[in-house]
């Protein structure tokens, strides 16, 4: 009697063995590979250096077509202000060592579901906000997205979703307040009034560098205070250290790791010398670009993140973005109907046409995310 029972418990073993699949066994290998796979790649997104690569044309660019996205300013929207050429709009970067996915609009508002993503910083904050903003906006439905202000705030809604996708202005991070005799008094040691809109937020990505090199004419603030302290003249690097360890002793003492996910993006390079037209006419990429002179303020940010408790992600936009000096305004932050008039008027080699260059850093931060 053993031997039937050994033979009718072999057959068993092959009829698992054959139907795996209806007992749920082969849906399991499937997902353990999937898993397996899905760390492999977030292994290999970790050990992946960004910032080192080239800019390729892509005719499949852009993602998006500015004349659907009426969430543009005015000022970037180059080919409507008239830019003749759209190659700027084409080109993407490759990593050396690795692959940046293209930007998937349904999977990254799917990764966000009931999250907030807030951007924090700028004027160049604020183009890439509008730049992520059209990225995802074309799969929500009309009806199913709004925009909401809040201060210093507003804040682009997937209502499906629950997903909000937000721009704070806070170019210097630190407080700028009126003073005595209505001076602008820049407060190196104090933060609150501009963070406390940071609070309960998932994903912060922060920027701040250009306003703290700007010239006498153009700066915000007539001085320093730290403490009950009043500056009247300092090394611009080293109030901009100041004011950074102001912001990194708020995020290490207010935000937990386990609830937001901090990144901070480099600086955005300018191409303005030449009284401002070095970027115009321009049509390609640079090649390459000298490594010799790294952007004081990128040196500053990089030592002070790695100082943090806290684990912040240090976005490197600065060495690939110097490379796209065509990617800017220029003369075509408006409308204007002769061209004697658009020579004449000023060139913006510091803000970028959309779509264009903050797309692709958009395309980064979301394979960071």
């Amino acid at each position: 009697m053993a031997t039937p029972k050994i033979y009718l418990f072999f057959i068993f073993l092959c009829f698992l063995s054959g139907n795996s699949s209806q007992f749920g066994l082969e849906d399991e290998n499937d997902g353990l590979s999937e898993r397996i796979e899905a760390a492999d790649s977030k292994s290999k997104r970790r050990s992946c250096d960004f910032t080192a690569g080239k800019w390729v044309y892509d005719p499949s660019y852009p993602l998006y077509d500015h004349s659907t996205c009426p969430y543009l300013s005015t000022a970037v929207t180059c080919k409507r202000n008239g830019r003749p050429d759209s190659d700027y709009e084409k080109w993407r970067w490759s990593p050396h060592s690795c692959s940046i996915p293209r930007f998937n609009a349904l999977k990254f508002l799917g990764k966000m579901r009931r999250k907030r993503i807030m951007l924090v910083g700028d004027s160049i904050m604020r183009n890439q906000w509008e730049s992520l903003v059209c990225l995802v906006q074309g799969v929500i439905p009309t009806g199913h997205k709004m925009l909401t202000y809040n201060g210093p705030s507003m804040a682009f809604h997937a209502l499906e979703f629950g997903t909000s996708i937000e721009f704070t202005w806070a170019p210097l991070l630190v407080e700028l307040k009126k003073g005595a005799g209505n001076k602008r008094v820049l407060h190196l040691d104090r933060i609150e009034e501009n963070a406390k809109y940071w609070r309960n937020v998932d994903v912060l990505v922060f920027d701040s560098a250009h306003w703290w090199t700007h010239s006498d004419q153009y700066k915000s603030w007539d001085y320093y205070m730290e403490g009950n302290s009043v500056i009247k003249t300092m090394n611009p690097m080293i109030a901009y250290e100041k004011g950074l360890l102001t912001w990194a002793k708020w995020v290490d003492s207010n935000l937990d790791p386990r609830r937001t996910r901090v990144i901070f993006r480099s600086m955005s390079p300018r191409h303005n010398r030449d009284n401002g037209w070095k970027c115009y006419n321009q049509k390609k990429p640079l090649a390459y670009f000298s490594h010799q002179h790294i952007p004081e303020q990128l040196v500053v940010v990089q030592e002070v993140v790695r100082k943090m408790s806290y684990p912040v992600y240090l976005q490197d936009i600065t060495t690939m973005t110097a490379m796209r000096r065509d990617g800017h305004p220029s003369v075509y932050t408006r409308t204007i109907s002769h061209q004697n008039s658009r020579q004449a008027s000023s060139s913006d080699c510091s803000h970028w046409c959309l779509p264009g260059v903050p797309d692709i850093w958009n395309e980064m931060l979301s394979a960071i995310l």
